[in-house]
């Protein structure tokens, strides 16, 4: 799978012109599951611009409850009916800036299932971990909090994203051999929490300033099985690159 996370860009009208663009780019791209997670105010505009193709929507997030009095908040019931397939949780920038925990990413994740989408949950460390040798504890905890507290038909149905917090928006990227270790840590952790069965089926995405010069490299790696693209998906020739390796 590509993924691309727009983050907090693009209008509707630049939504539209985006696929307008991009589709006709990817039309033969049957080598991988291709999705992009736009703004909640362009989801309509990209649901409509994507209908016939191998392009799929997600939402960047989602709240636990399926209505209620939470200003300013999405459920998993909302994002459906709007046309959305996936849903990103629990990304870095969730984390860092919003205060969401192992246990918030836990109860999206549930809640979007029962609604019928695909989680993408994301885990990652940050510099300081890193350097402090601190990298599969990190992951550990995150994984156990998280996706680990599903019961093994839930895993069965989510999707992992590894994010080394390091290296988004950075330039920084992780060689391939880095994200590689990560990802075979983090299917040991599901091999150890479920069974090997699920550990060898769960997709895990790598997410980190992907771009078209480096995601040969990353995809050669076996343990990889996609990426979340965040800034080179904002353009057209730059993600339907990324898209196009095969």
């Amino acid at each position: 799978m590509i993924a691309g996370n727009w983050k907090m860009y693009k209008t509707q009208a630049d939504t539209r012109a985006f696929f307008a663009a991009f589709l006709p780019l990817v039309s033969d791209a049957l080598h991988c599951d291709i999705v992009v997670a736009p703004p909640f105010t362009s989801i309509p505009a990209a649901v409509e611009a994507v209908k016939g193709s191998n392009v799929a929507i997600s939402g960047q997030n989602l709240f636990w409850q399926k209505e209620g009095a939470f200003t300013g908040e999405v459920s998993a019931g909302m994002l459906a009916e709007a046309g959305c397939q996936f849903v990103i949780i629990g990304h870095s920038e969730r984390r860092q800036y919003f205060g969401e925990t192992d246990g918030s990413v836990a109860q999206k994740t549930r809640a979007a299932l029962a609604d019928g989408l695909v989680p993408i949950v994301c885990v990652g460390e940050m510099l300081a971990e890193r350097e402090e040798g601190r990298t599969q504890e990190v992951l550990s905890q995150q994984f156990i909090g998280g996706p680990g507290a599903l019961t093994p038909e839930e895993f069965s149905r989510i999707l992992l994203a590894y994010e080394p917090v390091w290296a988004i928006g950075t330039g920084r990227t992780a060689t391939p051999e880095i994200a590689s270790a990560a990802h075979g840590f983090l299917r040991r952790c599901a091999s150890d929490q479920f069974s090997d069965e699920l550990a060898a089926g769960i997709r895990i995405l790598y997410g980190g300033s992907v771009k078209p010069d480096n995601i040969q490299g990353l995809m050669a790696q076996q343990e990889l099985d996609g990426a979340l693209v965040g800034g080179a998906s904002l353009d057209t020739k730059s993600f339907a690159a990324i898209v196009n390796c095969n």
